[in-house]
């Protein structure tokens, strides 16, 4: 079953258990209008790994609300986000955890072999990809900017 095969048929779900899934519901008809959008502007069926791209970038936005509201003092559009963040992480592999992004950028900083912080795009480049999906690119970001002196 695809990505969004899944999304439908979570879909469809929510809408039978009507009050209880409201929420999901809801979070489940945007995750789905922005892989819609994103087929439009490249105009082509996304497959699954474009897919969890924009799933990823939901959550991204999200965290980025978090932020902001957390700023305004707003805990109850803080709480609502992590409940919607969460509903859309259920749907992206699962997350990296930060000991296992450091190992990995370890590894990659070895192999390319990256000294300092001037060589700081080399290690992203290479990193990035492997983590896809699975890791927050602030949080990667963060633990290459430690290795690297």
């Amino acid at each position: 079953m695809t990505l969004k095969e899944r999304l439908n048929e979570d879909m469809k779900q929510a809408m039978k258990a009507r009050e209880a899934g409201k929420e999901r519901l809801s979070v489940i008809r945007l995750a789905r209008a922005a892989i819609k959008y994103a087929e439009i502007d490249r105009r082509h069926e996304l497959s699954d790994e474009e897919v969890l791209e924009v799933l990823a970038r939901e959550v991204k936005q999200r965290r980025d609300a978090i932020l902001e509201y957390q700023k305004a003092n707003r805990p109850e559009a803080v709480a609502a986000l992590e409940r919607e963040m969460n509903i859309v992480l259920g749907y992206l592999p699962r997350q990296m955890s930060a000991d296992e992004i450091r190992a990995l950028a370890r590894e990659v900083v070895a192999q390319v072999g990256a000294r300092d912080g001037k060589d700081m795009g080399k290690v992203m480049g290479a990193l990035m990809p492997k983590v896809k999906g699975r890791a927050d690119g602030k949080l990667v970001n963060q633990i290459v900017r430690e290795l690297l002196p």
